[in-house]
């Protein structure tokens, strides 16, 4: 019976969704980081630890730039950047995608209203969001979400394929970061 325990766990794992495998817990330091961003198709660079000065920031992974999911993605956190911003929270949206890809992206599904940015091999592994599945012949993350207090704190993640819950709960995380304040 012991036998056949270790091949079905190892089994079912390949069933598993990609959001249940882990991700940064919450109250680990986040790595910190630098990349290149495009906003509103300009490219500049930013770093993690420079705008936690300014306040919490939301780092959110997302696969694939131009992707249904995605760009609904997108235009919630374009049509939620003031609500953020009042709190004094910055948003930043990571794939692996190019920055030319990118630069695309963010005028035209961000909506020139948030930074998109490259997500290099060695963010991803430090955030611990690589999307492996069978087939998947380029580098992607997977959706993940984390909210990151100013002391560099992971206060809140959400990974899901699914979209529709990224920035609503962000927004709420941030919010109630803003009440302990």
């Amino acid at each position: 019976m012991r036998k056949l325990l270790i091949p079905i766990a190892a089994l079912s794992a390949l069933f598993l969704p990609a959001a249940a495998f882990a991700d940064l817990p919450v109250g680990t330091k986040a790595p910190m980081f630098r990349t290149s961003v495009a906003l509103g198709g300009k490219t500049m660079r930013f770093s993690l630890r420079q705008n936690l000065r300014q306040g919490p920031v939301v780092v959110y992974f997302f696969p694939k730039a131009f992707t249904a999911g995605c760009t609904a993605e997108a235009h919630a956190f374009a049509e939620a950047t003031a609500d953020f911003a009042a709190m004094g929270a910055t948003v930043v949206g990571l794939s692996a995608d190019d920055l030319p890809t990118l630069r695309k992206f963010s005028t035209e599904e961000c909506r020139d209203k948030f930074a998109v940015g490259v997500a290099s091999p060695q963010i991803i592994k430090g955030f611990d969001v690589a999307l492996s599945r069978p087939g998947l012949s380029t580098a992607m993350t997977k959706r993940t979400s984390y909210v990151i207090a100013q002391d560099g704190t992971i206060t809140m993640v959400h990974s899901d394929m699914d979209y529709r819950d990224h920035m609503k709960l962000t927004l709420a995380a941030v919010k109630k970061l803003a009440a302990k304040r």
